[in-house]
Parts: C-alpha cells; sequence; structure tokens
C-alpha cells in the first residue's frame, strides 16, 4: 500500500465522521494554544526583569535599610543608613573604588510666579553621573550606536563639583522641562530658585531626554528633575537624618562575595549590629549585586517553566485522550472493512500505518489551528498580565512537533489494536 493510498485512505476516514473529527481537533487545538500562550506570557516577564535590573551593573552593591510591615505601617528596622556611612566606606573597604550616594524629598519649587510642586533628589557627583549615564536615558534622536558620555546630557552650563558636594553649597541641576517651566525660555545660569524657601543658585540644565526603553515614556517624563548635593539636601530639608541610598563600586567583581562581606563587617561595626547566641547577626541593611538578581530570577524561571511544562503535558494529555478514544471507536466501527483489507493482501503495517495517519493528521490540524487561535490570543493574554508578552520565534515549531508528537503516542494504541485482529473474526463482525 503506496503513502499517496494511505494518506487517501486516512482522509476518507477523518471525512466520514466530521464533526468528531473536530471535536477531537479540539482538544489538540486547546493545549497547543495553551502552550504558545504561556511560553510567549513567560518570555514576556523574563524579559520584564530583564529591563527592570539590565541598569544595575555587574559591578555594583546596592545597599539599602532593612524594612518591616509593623503597626500598618512600613517601618524601618533598626539604624537607617546615613550620609557619614556611605562617605566613610571606600575608606574602611579597600575592594571599593566608587561610593554614589542619594536621597529623595519633595517641596515647593519657585522662581518668579512660577511655582512647582515636585520631587528632588540630593546626589554625590558621581552619584548624578551614573544615574544620567547608566544607559536608562539618553538625549532625544540620540543617534543609535553612538556612545554617551556625560557632557552629552548636558544642556547649559556645568555639574556640581565634589568639592561642592562636601561643602554643602547651594547650588542645582535642572531637568529640561523643569526649566522650561520655571524660567519660560530664559536663560536659568546663574539664576537662584528657591526650594522650600531655601536659595538655590542653578548651575547648569540637563539636555532634553528620553528613556531607552519605549514603554516607559509614558510613564513619567526624565526631564522633569532637580538635582543637589546630598549634603545641601540633608542639611536644608530634612528635620532628621534620612535613610542614604547607597551603591558600592567594586574594584574587581571576581571578589564581589568577598567585598560584599567587607561591607558587612563595615557596616555591622558602624551600627554597633552584635551577634546572638547562635553567631548571627540580625542586620538592620539589606544589600544586592547583580548577581544576586540574575540567580533569583533564574531560580523563578526555573520554577516558571516547570509550572508551563505541567500545564501543556495536562492540556496535551488531555486532548490526546481524546484522539485514543475517538480511534478506538473507529477501530471498532471498521473492524469488517480491516478484514476486507486484509483478506486481500494488506499487511499488519499497512493498517497500522492507516489508522496512525489519521492520528497524526487530526493532531497536525489540532496544531496548526491551535498556534493560529494561540498567536491571536496572546495581545488578550497580555492585556491581563500588564502588556507583558514575548512570542519566541521556536515555540511554533515546538509546539506543532509536540502536536504530532501526540498523534503519534496516542494514536499508536489504536492503530496496533486494528493490525491485530484475526481477519476471519473482521470478516464476521456485524
Amino acid at each position: 500500500m503506496t503513502f499517496q493510498n494511505t494518506l487517501r485512505s486516512a482522509l476518507r476516514g477523518i471525512a466520514a465522521n466530521k464533526l468528531r473529527a473536530a471535536l477531537t481537533t479540539l482538544g489538540i487545538v486547546i493545549g497547543v494554544a495553551s502552550v504558545i500562550v504561556m511560553l510567549a506570557l513567560g518570555n514576556g516577564a523574563r524579559a520584564a526583569v530583564d529591563a527592570n535590573f539590565r541598569f544595575l551593573g555587574s559591578d555594583q552593591v546596592q545597599i539599602y535599610e532593612k524594612k518591616a510591615f509593623e503597626d500598618g505601617k512600613i517601618q524601618p528596622i533598626g539604624e537607617r543608613l546615613s550620609y557619614e556611612d556611605g562617605l566613610l566606606l571606600k575608606d574602611a573597604v579597600p575592594q571599593v573604588d566608587q561610593v554614589d550616594m542619594s536621597v529623595s524629598g519633595s517641596g515647593k519649587v519657585r522662581h518668579g510666579r512660577a511655582v512647582l510642586d515636585m520631587n528632588f533628589a540630593g546626589v554625590t557627583n558621581d552619584s548624578l553621573a551614573t544615574h544620567v549615564t547608566n544607559g536608562e536615558v539618553q538625549p532625544v534622536n540620540w543617534p543609535e550606536g553612538t556612545p554617551l558620555t556625560l557632557d552629552a546630557f548636558l544642556g547649559q552650563g556645568r555639574i556640581f563639583t565634589p568639592s561642592e558636594v562636601l561643602a554643602g553649597a547651594n547650588v542645582c541641576l535642572l531637568g529640561y522641562q523643569t526649566a522650561l517651566d520655571l524660567f519660560a525660555g530664559e536663560d536659568p545660569i546663574d539664576q537662584t530658585i528657591w526650594v522650600s524657601r531655601k536659595p538655590c543658585l542653578v548651575v547648569g540644565v540637563l539636555a532634553e531626554l528620553e528613556f531607552t526603553d519605549p514603554a516607559q515614556r509614558y510613564q513619567s517624563d526624565p526631564n522633569e528633575g532637580l538635582y543637589m548635593p546630598i549634603s545641601t539636601a540633608i542639611q536644608n530639608f530634612f528635620t532628621e537624618e534620612p535613610s542614604v541610598n547607597i551603591v558600592a563600586h567594586v574594584k574587581d567583581e571576581a571578589r564581589m562575595d568577598e567585598t560584599k562581606q567587607q561591607i558587612k563587617t563595615y557596616l555591622r561595626q558602624r551600627h554597633n549590629i552584635q551577634p546572638n547566641a547562635e553567631e548571627e547577626y540580625d542586620d538592620d541593611f539589606e544589600m544586592m549585586s547583580r548577581s544576586d538578581v540574575l540567580g533569583a530570577q533564574q531560580q523563578a524561571a526555573q520554577t516558571f517553566s516547570l509550572l508551563l511544562a505541567a500545564m501543556a503535558v495536562v492540556s496535551l494529555v488531555v486532548g490526546g485522550i481524546g484522539i485514543m478514544n475517538v480511534m478506538l471507536v473507529s477501530v471498532s466501527e471498521r473492524t469488517r472493512e480491516i478484514g476486507i483489507r486484509m483478506a486481500i493482501g494488506a499487511r499488519r503495517e499497512d493498517i497500522i500505518f492507516q489508522f496512525l495517519a489519521e492520528a497524526i493528521l487530526i493532531s497536525m490540524a489540532g496544531g496548526l489551528f491551535g498556534i493560529i487561535t494561540g498567536v491571536i490570543t496572546i495581545p488578550v493574554a497580555a492585556g491581563l498580565n500588564q502588556g507583558i508578552a514575548l512570542l519566541a520565534a521556536d515555540s511554533i515549531p515546538l509546539a506543532f512537533g509536540v502536536a504530532m508528537l501526540t498523534g503519534v503516542v496516542f494514536g499508536l494504541y489504536p492503530a496496533l489494536r486494528a493490525s491485530n485482529l484475526s481477519p476471519i473474526e473482521a470478516l464476521r463482525y456485524e
């Protein structure tokens, strides 16, 4: 029996019961569509995590205060991270090459009759340079592939100096839009603005910026900002010592774990944290590096992949059981036909290939319609997942291959059962 004859016979067998074949195909459609959508959502979630943390340099250690939920509010635990903690960190830990610090606050910013309610940031000179050159933002219409420098982010004037940070000078740097709102097109350089009734000399204005990630361009405006030395912000705008965000840059990334341990030892001494009876420390600070994030991300991705695999297996097994059930019914209905084929010379292999071809054709049809359904459904599923979905190119052939494999696995038993029928008993079957 040739391949063409086997294929025609399989198609006639499916066409003889169109509704039954369609309902059987539906199980495979749902299974394959589920695989496509789940893989897209999983890829989108991983891409979102990558996007959130790709600006955290591999040589950086973020240090921040530990918090807990108490009395209905999020409260800091223990002593806060201070400006002095960060100021002395570089000398205390030899493997630290640079220390960036920042605090944030809010207030009224005024110049003439223009008044803005806005947030401001107190930063070190290095922290400001890291912030504007970390790849998250770029000047508007910046040529793709052109290296970014700190000067490229400066529209007018200059950036405050490290000596001005140490001295707590009353100087500031404005975002592009903030300068327009306050000065309405006038030159702001060397002009005085008032931040919560404190004078501040404008020494520079940033160029007009945009987020490198288009998805972020509708969430906030990088051109609205006011930056001042961190020491100035702490002295003038906080009634008590604020908690400082600290980022330590490590000289040798290969010694990251050793450096983190040295930072822990330094901060424990600064905050007078003593070990308990089990020689364990209850730190009032936390640290995070890129390796920590990637490790947690990989573990979460593995768990998520196992969940997706389990859901896909369940969906496809249900579809496969449907195929097996229909094929067994088909074998029972066509027992006499099988006997006639065997009587006129059909081999066991011909019978196996005939019924196996029917199962594979049903699963292939289900795979194709499942892929189409999955691709169409992805935008709807993404809307329920904050717009995060990413269809990988290998998802489609993978889903189609799994659908065909399902047809082979669950169609093999009915095909073997048909081939094992006795020709004499089959011819006598009514």
